[in-house]
């Protein structure tokens, strides 16, 4: 493993300041509905997770993600501007404004998705990583999955299925404490969830603290440098959201207890402080402050920008628009049937 550069350490403070920006302007849209649906899932809290490990990541790697997927796809560098279309369903959205929040994708950036099924883009990340596996390549798929997922049938097909093929694919497990609103220890009698993939083989690298990207970005690159050579990995990230499960969920309101609790997130594991202070402490604080404000400003005009460049944007209302990408039924079997010379008209 490289050490963390000074550059790499400022990219990463770019990168989570970002995040958070949009994340909770995100929120504050969806509020004023002028961010619509039926769910928006925020990475606030989780920043650290996604940027420390796709650190250790190349550009010919490959990502796939469950529906909290914004953090995701601004770490890889999605344009903020169509990222946020997305969100208002706008044309100029990644997705032409038809995915909305939850299926945020980037060919360009080996990034798949953005699944809202609960564990459903498990099995695809075992189907990438078979695709490099089979082609003789040793570019990694780097998966990420809450911890209430790892109850889902998809989950263990997944897994077993990359263990019994020696697939190159990091299973990340960022466990939040909450599967939507229950506890973890209430809803799997493995609390320990990296251990799950320990029954099939699969070599694990335990828990560790999601809220320092430095910790992260270190058992990462054990793991993806032994996903190259052998095969499959996991990783238990231990994090924290900020928000309810959805926007909508209000359970830090309804509950003392969790209320207090985030208060004690906030105020002892806050990712961007533990990384701000990383910074300090290595390269001094008054050689890195001008950049890091400067960073700070960016995100606040990055995001400001993207909100009025989605709303100046059109909705997808025409037919063209809406069809594009879309399987017709009726042309399907007219062109199937003229393939095997029906004539069918």
């Amino acid at each position: 493993m490289a050490e963390p550069t000074k550059d790499m350490l400022l990219e990463w403070y770019r990168q989570m300041v970002l995040i958070r920006e949009f994340e909770e302007t995100c929120h504050q849209l969806y509020e004023e509905k002028r961010i619509t649906g039926v769910y928006l899932h925020l990475y606030s809290g989780h920043e650290a997770s996604g940027v420390g490990s796709m650190a250790a990541l190349r550009k010919s790697d490959h990502v796939i993600t469950a529906y909290r997927d914004h953090g995701i796809a601004l770490i890889l560098g999605m344009d903020a501007n169509a990222v946020m279309a997305e969100m208002m369903g706008k044309e100029t959205g990644s997705s032409g404004g038809k995915g909305g929040s939850m299926h945020l994708a980037s060919r360009q950036h080996n990034f798949w998705g953005g699944y809202a099924i609960v564990g459903g883009h498990l099995p695809l990340a075992a189907g990438i990583a078979l695709e490099a596996r089979y082609r003789g390549k040793d570019d990694v798929t780097m998966t990420y999955v809450g911890d209430g997922a790892t109850n889902n049938g998809y989950f263990h097909e997944a897994l077993n299925m990359s263990a019994i093929w020696d697939l190159p694919v990091i299973w990340i497990i960022e466990n939040n404490g909450y599967g939507m609103g229950t506890e973890v220890a209430r809803a799997s009698g493995q609390t320990e969830l990296h251990r799950k993939a320990e029954a099939y083989g699969i070599r694990s690298f335990g828990r560790v603290d999601a809220q320092n990207a430095l910790e992260v970005y270190a058992v990462a690159c054990q793991a993806v440098d032994y996903a190259r050579r052998h095969g499959p990995a996991v990783i238990e990230h231990i994090t924290y959201r900020y928000r309810g499960h959805g926007v909508s969920d209000k359970q830090y309101d309804a509950r003392a207890d969790m209320s207090a609790e985030l208060k004690e997130w906030r105020a002892s594991r806050e990712p961007i402080t533990i990384l701000r202070d990383s910074i300090e402490s290595r390269h001094g604080a008054e050689a890195v402050a001008e950049i890091l404000a400067r960073h700070e400003a960016d995100a606040r005009r990055i995001v400001a920008e993207s909100v009025a460049f989605a709303e100046a944007s059109a909705l997808p209302n025409s037919y063209q628009a809406l069809m594009r990408n879309t399987y017709v039924a009726s042309d399907l079997v007219h062109k199937t049937a003229q393939s095997v010379g029906a004539g069918i008209e």
